[in-house]
């Protein structure tokens, strides 16, 4: 069973995406088409697990041989294949932590998870509703941390359902 902790926001996070991109883009040039912040240390005020999670859009997630190599050479780590999920890569970075998000260009996950992230930048009331949610399920114990973050779909949704209103 694991704890999920979250901190306070931390004005660090921006600062360690930006680093953290100029080496992604360093690393893998014009194969790294958009590199963005996305997740809860992408939204201020908000509490999070202290994990910057970062989307990154390659030409083909595919072709594992033209980016991965090159991310491994600056400290990350292959972690998951999921072809049934928008053909989604996840890479790892220790420290700092990152949690690296590849997708391929056109990908409307890519589009939903930074509508979401600005959404919660602008909207107060959500952004407290998702944040009470969090801390409500941290106080749980979880058979792993995708439970965690399962366990909130529900307040997703009805987020995002005022997201796609607008």
């Amino acid at each position: 069973m694991v704890k999920v902790s979250l901190a306070a926001y931390s004005g660090e996070w921006p600062r360690t995406f930006e680093a953290e991109r100029d080496r992604i883009v360093s690393a893998l040039s014009e194969i790294a088409l958009e590199v963005h912040h996305a997740g809860s240390t992408s939204v201020p005020g908000l509490r999070a697990k202290p994990i910057i999670d970062i989307v990154l859009v390659v030409p083909d997630t595919t072709d594992e041989g033209a980016y991965v190599p090159l991310l491994e050479a600056i400290g990350y780590s292959f972690r998951l294949r999921e072809p049934e999920w928008f053909e989604h890569r996840l890479l790892r970075h220790d420290v700092p932590t990152v949690n690296l998000h590849v997708f391929p260009p056109r990908c409307t996950e890519v589009d939903r998870m930074l509508a979401f992230r600005d959404h919660l930048r602008l909207d107060d009331e959500d952004r407290q509703l998702y944040e009470s949610t969090k801390v409500a399920l941290s106080e749980r114990e979880w058979p792993t941390v995708q439970d965690y973050a399962d366990a909130k779909d529900d307040v997703v949704a009805a987020i995002m359902s005022r997201v796609e209103l607008r």
